[in-house]
């Protein structure tokens, strides 16, 4: 279930990290070895931004990453972020007009756009006048040549990096000539970054749980990652026919069940569904936790007079064991999720706010440690004699 991934970092000038180029592996040996050059950069982005976690491998830098025509043609980049990719075109992509109308786009979309080993022809010059960015390979452009280029190209917005630079002459001579940004031996080899590949449900999980916190609720889009879920499809239709909904006709589709739900109801669905199929190859236990601090969480925020938002505390104690259901550390996972400040705080163990309270009662209470449960009870102004029933209601919504 291990991943592989290589990342080699690129200075500025000023000798600061600018950010780093992520380089396909597929075993501990830290060597490229693929033919297939689509596979691979698909494999750079899956590792990079769900296997790992983008922010782990490149701490907020940005991330130069080979696409291949193929790539750069799909609709990958509805996924990625521009502010954290930087789209090195490789060497073999010809300049066609459905490239360059490509390139334009993505720019537009705040993507920047950097040329793979670079050797000049007038052929590259639309797709020169759209690049921020042209590496120039120091391995094999040599002496005045290395110069050349940039006159060649001739324009000042463009920024030159020479990359595979393995002496200190490289780099002086590079610093000469007026190249920006440095790659290369010289600084350092490709170092490897490992980790753990998540199911490709456990993939569709994520980004419903992304979805269903974002700030910009679309039916859509939760709809199209339902659809790639046989079982939460089936379970979906199935609750939208059960007697629970009077509907007088069959509900056939999922973009019917969904907005007849409304967005209220889909998120509180969506949250119990997903960890309970999250958790399927995981101790059941942990699923059932999650679900009855969950619910626990709810009903405590109703009984307590601080503003405590029920809604949130259910995702307090939902999300208060993610970090076990995908063996991952827990602010890696809480970068993903647009949830309120006051949450990722007290998840991170970072703030003493109302919601830290509220988990430190739940957890006090599954641990039986009566003195913490009635010391937290008084702060949030519970009767703590209310809590055993409050459990037993949270123990039994964990079967439904």
């Amino acid at each position: 279930m291990e991943v592989f991934l290589a990342r080699q970092p690129i200075l500025d000038r000023f000798n600061k990290l600018f950010g780093y180029e992520l380089l396909f592996r597929d075993s501990e040996k830290n060597i490229y070895q693929s033919e297939d050059g689509d596979k691979a950069t698909m494999a750079v982005i899956k590792n990079s931004f769900v296997n790992i976690g983008i922010e782990k491998v490149t701490g907020g830098k940005k991330a130069f990453i080979n696409f291949t025509e193929n790539i750069l043609k799909s609709d990958i980049f509805q996924v990625l972020n521009p502010q954290s990719v930087i789209v090195e075109i490789l060497e073999d992509v010809q300049p066609t007009e459905e490239i360059l109308d490509l390139c334009k786009t993505l720019k537009a979309q705040g993507y920047i756009i950097a040329l793979d080993d670079f050797v000049y022809s007038d052929r590259y010059r639309k797709l020169i006048e759209i690049a921020d960015i042209i590496k120039v390979d120091f391995k094999t452009t040599k002496g005045h040549e290395r110069r050349k280029v940039i006159e060649l190209v001739n324009c000042e917005d463009i920024k030159f990096l020479a990359e595979k630079v393995e002496t200190l002459e490289d780099y002086n001579e590079a610093v000469s000539f007026g190249y920006s940004y440095f790659q290369g031996f010289y600084f350092s080899k490709p170092t490897m970054i490992l980790g753990k590949r998540m199911s490709e449900n456990k993939v569709i999980y994520m980004r419903l749980l992304k979805e269903i916190t974002s700030s910009n609720f679309a039916i859509e889009g939760i709809e199209n990652l339902i659809k790639r879920d046989v079982s939460l499809s089936f379970k979906l239709l199935k609750l939208m026919n059960s007697a629970s909904y009077s509907f007088i006709s069959e509900i056939k589709s999922m973009k019917q069940a969904l907005a007849l739900l409304g967005e209220k109801e889909i998120k509180k669905w969506l949250y119990l569904m997903v960890f309970k199929n999250m958790g399927q190859d995981k101790p059941e236990i942990l699923t059932i936790n999650s679900l009855i601090r969950a619910k626990f969480a709810e009903i405590i925020a109703g009984k307590t007079q601080k503003k405590i938002n029920p809604f949130n505390a259910y995702l307090l104690g939902m999300l208060s064991l993610i970090d076990l259901l995908l063996d991952r550390p827990i602010d890696e996972i809480l970068q993903e999720l647009l949830i309120p400040i006051d949450l990722k705080d007290a998840l991170n163990g970072v703030s003493n706010n109302g919601y830290s309270k509220l988990l430190n009662l739940i957890i006090a209470y599954e641990n039986g440690n009566w003195d913490e449960v009635s010391k937290v009870s008084r702060d949030l102004n519970i009767d703590e004699n209310s809590l055993p029933n409050a459990y037993y209601e949270a123990i039994f919504y964990t079967t439904i």
